[in-house]
């Protein structure tokens, strides 16, 4: 774990937990050192967090209170700009404009990002940018294309998240989940396999009845 996570996330109450659970001696270590500033990505981080489809958004609202909101697109929507920097698209939605406008407001955001195929998960602490996608058409025109291919929703704002600080958590209780194309793709190679013997018996019991259609007298 590294000590910008540890100075973010572990206050008071949560040390004294730890020191009372002997956790500290992994955890609140690292605040023996000062806040050394955002931790820096690496390829580990990148691929997991632009190889996801969906991950969930918090932000704080003006009174204070945590807000969570479920992001999805194409796998990759998510996309590496280069140093601590990422983007993702913003389609039109419900129109509240609850993270929106709480970002706007405070620009601390959180990322709780899983891959449950793989029972994978990460936390990101960073910071927030919006950025309508009139006020900067070529982010978003970067946004909204993945692999080459362009997003079939038009991009109404860009959100960009500088990471502070990340925490890889163990696969402990996280459930495995396949999407329906996931499944697909893993059980084709057998569902072809079973076309092909299928065909093969009978191909096998057309040559038998010939075969036996065959011997009988006066063929």
């Amino acid at each position: 774990m590294g000590r910008r996570y540890s100075h973010l996330a572990f206050g008071p109450r949560s040390l004294d937990r730890q020191v009372q659970a002997g956790s500290v001696v992994a955890y609140g270590a690292d605040l023996e050192t000062p806040d050394s500033g955002p931790q820096e990505i690496t390829e580990r981080e990148i691929r997991m967090l632009t190889s996801v489809f969906q991950f969930h958004l918090a932000s704080v609202t003006p009174q204070g209170w945590p807000y969570i909101q479920y992001r999805s697109g194409p796998v990759g929507f998510l996309h590496h700009l280069g140093g601590n920097r990422f983007g993702f698209p913003d389609f039109y939605g419900n129109q509240q404009f609850v993270s929106v406008g709480n970002i706007e407001a405070d620009d601390r955001v959180a990322l709780f990002v899983a891959d449950f195929p793989r029972r994978t998960r990460i936390k990101v602490f960073g910071r927030a940018t919006v950025v309508d996608a009139t006020a900067d058409p070529a982010l978003a025109d970067i946004l909204g294309h993945v692999d080459g291919r362009a997003i079939a929703t038009p991009v109404e704002r860009c959100v960009l998240i500088d990471v502070e600080a990340f925490d890889w958590n163990c696969a402990r209780s996280l459930i495995p989940q396949f999407t329906a194309e996931m499944i697909r793709d893993r059980t084709q190679p057998y569902a072809e396999r079973i076309v092909e013997l299928q065909e093969e018996v009978e191909r096998l019991r057309a040559e038998l009845a010939a075969a036996r259609g065959g011997d009988e007298p006066g063929s």
